[in-house]
């Protein structure tokens, strides 16, 4: 088990879970519905088990690229820790529970479950034809608060909606950052990404380029759910919002062309602490505000 949670890099969850329950909690506000605990527990299994299944068929699709890569060669399918064929069947696995899970949430996400599974697992497959495998990575991260909101309504919303787009264009930005260290790599392969198509020092432009986009969508989703709940509330989740900002910004200081030595401080260190901050501040200003 402690090698399964060390192939779908388990604590990464954290990049996409606050703002799914940004998403659930913004929900039960503006419905004006109570706590419910096992739809909470439902709409958490989803997650777990669509990043479990999106991960894991990652690292199987890539075993072959990753035991040429030094990097990576260390991961547990090509070093042997896990074999190929458990690997997919816990992508099935995860996958069929997935889809339950969304059956037993309400019917609109139980048909929209095999949709989610296509963006999330079909991303594997793009840094083999395209450029912007990182959008297509960002776009199923933001399903998530769409998801959530949906497991409370069963209708879709705009501020979900461009809450998702935020996350989306976030999500692109920090991996255009994280791809950076695999550019020569990717480049005597011919696999795709931006750090290919325009060279680190361009690539890190429109890193930061699309981390503007991010802002503008996430400052316009707070406004758009205030809105929605006839009320500015306390303010919390401006606090989370700008400590969020503040981070987006902080990691474009850490990493340099030809300088990627804080590439890990920058990728999962500063935005899982984003995402967290922003997390904590939205629902508290859902629950208390």
């Amino acid at each position: 088990m402690k090698k399964f949670f060390s192939l779908v890099k388990f604590s990464h969850t954290l990049f996409a879970l606050p703002f799914a329950l940004t998403g659930f909690f913004f929900a039960l506000a503006e419905q004006g519905n109570g706590m419910s605990w096992k739809l909470f527990g439902l709409v958490l299994l989803c997650m777990v088990f669509a990043r479990s299944a999106a991960m894991a068929f990652n690292r199987w699709l890539d075993r072959d690229i990753d035991a040429s890569n030094p990097r990576t060669a260390i991961r547990e399918i090509p070093s042997g820790q896990i074999r190929a064929s458990a690997a997919l069947v816990f992508v099935i696995i995860n996958s069929l529970l997935f889809m339950v899970a969304a059956f037993l949430i309400n019917r609109l996400c139980f048909f929209l479950s095999p949709v989610a599974l296509l963006v999330i697992l079909g991303y594997s497959y793009t840094k083999r034809f395209t450029w912007f495998c990182h959008f297509v990575l960002g776009l199923g991260l933001s399903l998530a608060p769409v998801g959530a909101y949906l497991a409370v309504t069963a209708t879709f919303s705009w501020a979900p909606v461009v809450l998702g787009l935020a996350v989306l264009s976030w999500v692109a930005g920090f991996d255009i950052i994280y791809a950076l260290q695999d550019e020569q790599f990717d480049r005597n392969n011919s696999l795709y990404s931006v750090p290919v198509w325009l060279g680190g020092k361009k690539a890190l432009f429109l890193s930061s380029s699309t981390h503007l986009f991010s802002a503008g969508f996430l400052i316009l989703s707070v406004v758009l759910m205030q809105s929605a709940l006839g009320t500015l509330g306390l303010g919390f989740i401006w606090i989370g919002t700008l400590l969020f900002l503040g981070l987006l910004f902080y990691q474009h200081t850490l990493v340099k062309p030809g300088d990627l030595r804080r590439v890990n401080l920058a990728f999962f260190t500063t935005n899982g602490v984003a995402s967290l901050v922003f997390g904590f501040f939205a629902i508290l200003e859902f629950l208390i505000g």
